[in-house]
Order: structure tokens, then sequence, then C-alpha cells
């Protein structure tokens, strides 16, 4: 019988070229049994708002085009209920209540992480039919996000339902795990002058955000196929990359995604060979820029070590052989 499939979260140790110690993120609760006004209050209190709100202005001057600002702001003073769902209307309004800042400014924030997560997953499968999943973030400011970067454990009636890996201020996770039953990661897609103009008309239309689909899926989804199948077809903002591992064999799949529907879906199938799947932020069947070859040196690397040979120790080690580690977008 196959074990849980193993999730490595490697965010906080990716950051930074220069910055390859292990230091885990500090963890906490989010308790969905309070109001979503009242549920990130507590996590916020361990951290400096000063220090928050000039990450928060570094955050918009390098990232956020104007005319967004000039969309996003006035429009979440209205009611952000117009255009987002709960408990994500709630719990930013909560966040920007605490931190003394404004709504808009929240939701510009969540849509920066949006567009900046180019990140590296692995999927695989070892001889005994166990799934490792393991995934790296590559982000820009890897600086400030190393002081932002946090382990969440949602809480209802005193049981973890889902758990991720995120940062202060993004109420998405791109990383998650549900008990027993399945991991996702999520890598970007989508790049370019064009994100934004897409991303923006999709929202407006209450499409949701690629990292709110994971909280809704880990949240309900109750078991791995429920969770493809809802990860595939529900509308979102932007395209992504769904990386998925189950608690069965061939449990595994890449889920490549356009705005409306799958694209490609992509599935292990150890039978044939395809122990493993390794997903960047390229098309699996296209070849990737040599500027930006992150997939070469990973399958590589899983096939000197071998299927027999794949532990969570080993893929660890090849998340962190470079460029799978540090690549360009974090240097």
């Amino acid at each position: 019988m196959a074990l849980l499939c193993l999730l490595l979260i490697l965010g906080s140790i990716s950051l930074s070229s220069s910055y390859t110690q292990d230091i885990p993120a500090p963890r906490y609760n989010i308790s969905l049994d309070d109001p979503p006004e009242e549920r990130w209050e507590p996590v916020l209190k361990h951290y400096n708002f000063s220090l928050l709100r000039e990450i928060l202005d570094h955050f918009f001057d390098s990232v956020v085009p104007k005319w967004v600002h000039a969309i996003i702001r006035p429009l979440a003073e209205v009611d952000l209920g117009l255009y987002m769902n709960e408990p994500y209307a709630g719990e930013i309004r909560g966040i920007a209540k605490t931190l003394g800042v404004s709504a808009g400014d929240v939701v510009l924030l969540n849509l920066c992480y949006e567009a900046t997560a180019f990140c590296t997953s692995i999927i695989a499968q070892d001889t005994k039919g166990n799934i490792h999943h393991g995934r790296n973030l590559d982000y820009f400011f890897p600086d400030l996000l190393r002081k932002l970067t946090m382990d969440l454990d949602f809480i209802r009636n005193g049981q973890i339902v889902y758990t991720g890996t995120t940062f202060l201020g993004y109420v998405g996770l791109w990383t998650g795990q549900s008990p027993y039953k399945f991991t996702i990661s999520g890598d970007a897609r989508e790049r370019g002058g064009g994100w934004w103009k897409n991303a923006i008309s999709a929202f407006l239309k209450r499409y949701s955000m690629v990292s709110w689909l994971m909280r809704d899926t880990l949240n309900d989804a109750t078991d791995f196929q429920a969770a493809a199948l809802r990860l595939s077809k529900t509308p979102i903002i932007a395209e992504v990359y769904y990386i998925m591992g189950g608690t069965k064999p061939n449990e595994g799949v890449v889920i490549t995604r356009n705005r409306a529907g799958p694209a490609d879906i992509w599935p292990l199938d150890a039978l044939r060979g395809e122990w493993f799947h390794v997903e960047t932020n390229y098309d699996h069947w296209l070849t990737p820029p040599t500027s930006d070859d992150r997939r070469t040196p990973a399958i590589k690397a899983l096939n000197a070590t071998g299927q027999a040979n794949i532990s969570a120790d080993t893929l660890y080690k090849v998340l962190s052989v470079k460029p799978v580690l540090n690549s360009r977008h974090n240097e």
C-alpha cells in the first residue's frame, strides 16, 4: 500500500542565490472557525507593521503598473464583494484593517504574488508506489520575501484541514497539502506585459485567483480525483501549471491550465517509465529557453538518482541542484 504523498516545502530556503542555509519558516495557525475578517490578526501581530507597509510600497513601485492602481484601488473602496468571493474578501478587509492600509493595497499585494511565481515542481513515484512531491519557490525580491515566508495550518473544529506555505498578506497558497488525501503546488505559466491586462480583465469577471482555487480545493475536495477535476475546470484569472500528488501509485499529474480550462493533462505512468515529471514555467512538450533551463538539470539529477533511490532526502538534493535552485528569477 502506498504511503501518503510527501510535500517538500522549500520556499523559505530557495529565495536567494547567496542564501543556501536551511532556515525553517515560522509556523502559525489560521482558524477557519473565526470570521474571515479576524483570521489573520493573530498572525499579523508577530510582525512589524511599519516594515510591512514599506514592503507594500516597494512591491507596488516595482511590480504593479500604474493603470492597475487606478482600477483596483477605487473598486476596493466601493465593495470587495463585487469582484471577489468570500472568504477572501473578508480576509483581505481584515488584513487591511489590522495593518492600517487600504483594502485596495492588499488586493494589489495579492496580485503581485500571483504575477511573480516562478518555480520548479517535481512529482515522483518510487519503486514501492509511494508518491513524492517537492517544489522550490523562486520569487523576485528574495531578501524581502524571506522575512515574510510562513507555514500555515488551517484549523477547523480543532483539526488540521489543510497546510500550506505562503507570504504575509497573501491569502492564497501556491503550495498546499490536504492530510492523507493530496498535495498541490502551482507554477506560473504566463509571463510578459500582457499578464496584467488579461488577469485584471478576468478578475473583474469574478474568476478565481490561481492561488485561491488551490485553497478552495484543499478545503473542499474529498480525494485526489475530485481535486484534479476542480483544478482542471474552474475558471481562473491567469494561466498556470497545477502539480498534484496523491496517496496511491500513479496519483501524480501536471495540469497545464488556460483561464477557461485545461490545455493539457500529464499524468505519471510508472509502468511506461514515466515515474517522475518536472515542471518549471514552460509547457512540458516545448523546449525551455536556454536562458532559463531548470528542467534539463532536474531531469539529469533524477535519472542519476534512480527510481529505487527516490526519497525525501534525495528529492531535496535534486531541488537543491543549481540552477534548479536559485534560478535567474532570484539572482
